[in-house]
């Protein structure tokens, strides 16, 4: 295929570019031009063009080019916009998905991976992929993977940051942040995004304010292929039926199954090591709670681990749990009904969840009593109530 050809969308960019005198967006896009030859065989054709990059800017090393646009910020405040994910440099554990899931992601990844080069007046607009379903559940985690995957950087906006005083301000937010995605090839992740999406609708708002969740969805359409939107939110029954057009790809996050929480302690609580016996309890216990959650208190256990010298076992786990339970908004929490309840109730309740688990050694072993005296607090118990 003709090289010419193949990165025509690129070199029509960087003209655009200087056209304009835009050199930000000339930079960038002649960087994304270099690596994108350099992937596909041409390392001369990249040397090339680093060095001339080199030579119209020497405070520019050519690895950061690509990145040399200043981050949009607040008309008001002067604060950043977004934030940029230093993907490089991220540690963290997989994240864990229904194949049905990962199905939806690897589509979106292979699409998106040549989305921008494609030769064709067909596609027009943005790739876009939104993601809902209750806090925790890895909408965050997910955005950056799918950024790592299709090895573009990720700028993170919060929308509800988007929001000023001033509707006025409001709209230059907007303006800035796609003007940003405009020149330089981006993961732009659109947080928190019922912030502005919900407000379109809502009669309580001024028509001002309207127009200016208007303006955004206009800005969102009009946004080249370069770009790749990803958009989270917690609160998807908010979105109106023009925000779900928007986005062609959609992945519904829930609270993880069982087996997800027991592959989710596995990884999180490394390098403290649970058997796969205490795992599936944890994982029962922890039936409601988000990955988030379980992040959560893993990390408390792991604090723990490290300022003792400790082991940790599972009657350290069980208060743990116990009390991130509590004032939990949703009531799915199976361990926020056994908080602030003596021995005796939590053996019952667990005895009757299930016997084959919950053994008397097991619950001895979860709540620090040996299996002779759970034995006898369970009978103590059944006699009371007899």
């Amino acid at each position: 295929m003709n090289t010419d050809i193949r990165f025509i969308n690129e070199l029509v960019r960087i003209v655009n570019g200087a056209l304009r005198l835009d050199l930000d967006k000339v930079r960038n896009y002649t960087a994304f031009l270099a690596e994108k030859l350099e992937t596909a065989g041409e390392k001369s054709s990249a040397d090339r063009l680093r060095k001339l990059l080199e030579e119209t800017d020497n405070q520019l090393r050519p690895a950061d080019v690509r990145f040399s646009t200043t981050l949009p910020v607040d008309a008001e405040s002067r604060f950043p916009l977004i934030e940029h994910i230093k993907l490089k440099t991220l540690q963290e554990p997989p994240v864990q998905l229904l194949q049905s899931q990962w199905d939806v992601v690897n589509e979106f990844v292979s699409v998106a991976k040549s989305y921008a080069s494609l030769d064709t007046t067909e596609l027009s607009g943005a790739l876009s992929f939104l993601m809902y379903g209750p806090p925790g559940t890895g909408k965050s985690r997910v955005a950056r993977h799918i950024a790592k995957e299709i090895g573009l950087e990720l700028y993170v906006a919060r929308l509800d940051g988007l929001i000023s005083s001033y509707l006025g301000s409001t709209s230059k937010n907007i303006r800035a942040l796609f003007d940003f995605a405009a020149k330089t090839p981006c993961v732009l992740f659109l947080d928190e995004f019922d912030a502005i999406a919900k407000l379109r609708g809502d009669s309580q708002e001024l028509g001002e304010l309207k127009r200016v969740v208007n303006s955004f969805l206009q800005n969102l359409d009009t946004l080249g292929r370069q770009s790749i939107v990803l958009a989270a939110t917690n609160h998807e029954t908010l979105l109106d039926t023009a925000v779900w057009r928007r986005f062609t790809y959609r992945l519904a996050l829930q609270l993880p199954s069982s087996e997800q929480r027991e592959h989710m302690w596995a990884d999180f609580i490394e390098p403290i090591h649970f058997s796969p016996r205490d795992l599936t309890v944890l994982a029962d216990l922890s039936e409601g709670f988000s990955g988030s959650d379980i992040r959560e208190v893993c990390a408390r256990l792991k604090r723990r681990h490290f300022s003792t010298g400790k082991p940790i076992y599972l009657k350290d786990a069980f208060p743990v749990l116990q009390n991130l339970a509590i004032g939990a908004e949703d009531g799915a929490r199976f361990i926020a009904r056994l908080a602030n309840k003596e021995a005796p109730d939590i053996v019952e309740a667990l005895r009757e969840r299930d016997q084959r688990l919950y053994s008397f050694a097991m619950l001895g072993e979860l709540l620090g009593l040996s299996k002779a005296t759970v034995h006898r607090v369970s009978k103590l118990e059944g006699e009371e109530r007899g």
